[in-house]
C-alpha cells in the first residue's frame, strides 16, 4: 500500500519543488491523473499560490469549503489537481487553470471566472453499451454517455464545468489547434499540418515545424486555442 508522502528527490521531474534540505513531499492520493500530471492540493496552495502556509491552515480553508476543483468543493489535502484541472478560490475570486510550460513544470495559469466554467477533455476510448448507446472514456477519469457514433478517440469535447455536459466537440483533424501533454516536446503548443497513422505533424507557435505521436495531441481550439496558455 502507498504511503501518503514520498521523498521529494524521488518526486517526478514535472513537480517544480524543492528537492534538498527537505526530505518527504505530500503524494497526491490516487484519482484520475497520472502523478506526474498533477499536484496534492496542499502542495498547490501552500508552495505555488501561497495562500497558506501550514496544513492546519490548509485544513480550516477545506472545512469552509472554499476550494474548488472544476467545480467541486474539496475537503482533501492530498487531492489532485492535474493538467486542464480548474482551481478556484471563490471568497477572493481567483480562478486557476493547471498547465504544463515548455520546460516540462506543471504551474498554474491565472484565468477569469468565465474560462473557469469548462475544461477541454480528450477522448481516449469508448465502448457500444446495450442499447445502442456510446460510452466514451476522456482524459481525467470522466466517462460520458453518448447517442451516437460520431466521436472518436482522439477528439476532443470541451465540457461545462461543474455539470461536465458537452458543449462543444472538436475532432482532430488537420488546422485544429493541439497542446502536447507527453513526449519531448511536452507542453509546446500549435496548428496541425498533417496527421499520418500514429504521427502529427504541426506548426508550433514558434513557427517551427514539429512531429510528435498523436497520443500526445490534445485539441484545445479549432482555429486558436480555447484556453489561456503561458506567453
Amino acid at each position: 500500500m502507498a504511503t501518503s508522502y514520498l521523498k521529494r528527490l524521488n518526486a517526478p521531474k514535472t513537480w517544480k519543488i524543492q528537492r534538498r534540505g527537505l526530505k518527504f513531499i505530500t503524494r497526491p492520493k490516487p484519482g484520475a491523473h497520472k502523478m506526474e500530471l498533477c499536484l496534492p492540493l496542499n502542495i498547490v496552495m501552500r508552495d505555488m499560490l501561497g495562500h497558506t502556509s501550514t496544513t492546519k491552515e490548509l485544513r480550516t480553508l477545506l472545512i469552509g469549503k472554499e476550494v474548488l476543483v472544476d467545480g467541486i468543493k474539496i475537503n482533501e489535502k492530498a487531492h489532485q489537481v492535474g493538467l486542464f484541472d480548474v482551481l478556484e478560490i471563490p471568497k477572493i475570486d481567483e480562478h486557476h487553470r493547471m498547465l504544463v510550460t515548455d520546460k516540462g513544470y506543471l504551474l498554474l495559469n491565472k484565468i477569469d471566472k468565465k474560462e473557469a466554467g469548462f475544461k477541454p477533455c480528450k477522448v481516449l476510448n469508448k465502448t457500444i453499451l446495450k442499447g445502442g448507446k456510446f460510452q466514451l472514456n476522456l482524459d481525467g477519469g470522466i466517462n460520458i454517455l453518448v447517442p451516437d457514433n460520431s466521436y472518436s478517440t482522439g477528439d476532443t469535447l470541451v465540457l461545462s464545468l461543474p455539470d461536465k455536459k458537452i458543449t462543444s466537440h472538436i475532432k482532430l483533424e488537420k488546422g485544429v489547434y493541439i497542446f502536447l501533454n507527453g513526449g519531448k516536446h511536452i507542453g509546446d503548443h500549435g496548428a496541425v499540418e498533417e496527421i499520418k497513422g500514429t504521427s502529427v505533424s504541426y506548426k508550433s507557435h514558434t513557427g517551427t515545424l514539429v512531429d510528435t505521436l498523436k497520443k500526445y495531441a490534445l485539441v484545445i481550439g479549432k482555429d486558436k486555442p480555447l484556453i489561456s496558455l503561458f506567453k
